[in-house]
């Protein structure tokens, strides 16, 4: 069972940098941008950029997505994070996590969601994660992270 907020604690951005860590695909600066998002959501409240969802099982913090307009577009957002701690993986957190975060950007008036990611083998899990809750490919571009390493922009109309 998991409970959902959106306000960021002190402890929470703590938490959020060793669950992106201990998920072991993040390099350090993607790791340390997680943080930032998620010290910018404390710092600011509802007036930063940056939108949560953090869900909560047993009194613990187990993933959270954070997500924002994408400036200059018509209610389009972009999701910049989709992690669950590796203790919740397998219990359909990132599964609730994503509907509550999409109905929350309906709420918002949001018309659809991107999201981007690696096409290193590491991250095959989230492209069938994205595929899975109704996501397309959109866009690939080549060699954007590194020689051998896409770009892969995911999308779904809400």
């Amino acid at each position: 069972m998991s409970d959902f907020r959106e306000d960021v604690t002190a402890e929470d951005v703590k938490a959020i940098r060793t669950m992106v860590a201990e998920v072991g695909v993040f390099s350090p600066e993607e790791i340390d941008v997680a943080e930032e998002l998620a010290e910018d959501r404390f710092k600011l409240g509802a007036k930063s950029h940056y939108h949560f969802l953090l869900a909560d099982s047993g009194g613990k913090l187990a993933g959270y997505t954070c997500f924002g307009r994408i400036p200059l577009t018509a209610e389009r957002y972009d999701l910049y994070w989709i992690v669950t701690d590796k203790l919740a993986a397998r219990q359909g957190i990132a599964s609730k996590l994503i509907a509550e975060t999409e109905s929350s950007i309906r709420i918002k008036g949001g018309k659809a969601i991107y999201a981007e990611t690696s096409s290193r083998t590491a991250y095959v899990p989230a492209h069938a994660f994205y595929r899975k809750h109704g996501f397309a490919e959109l866009a690939r571009l080549q060699n954007f992270y590194a020689d051998g390493d896409d770009k892969i922009i995911f999308g779904k109309i809400l």
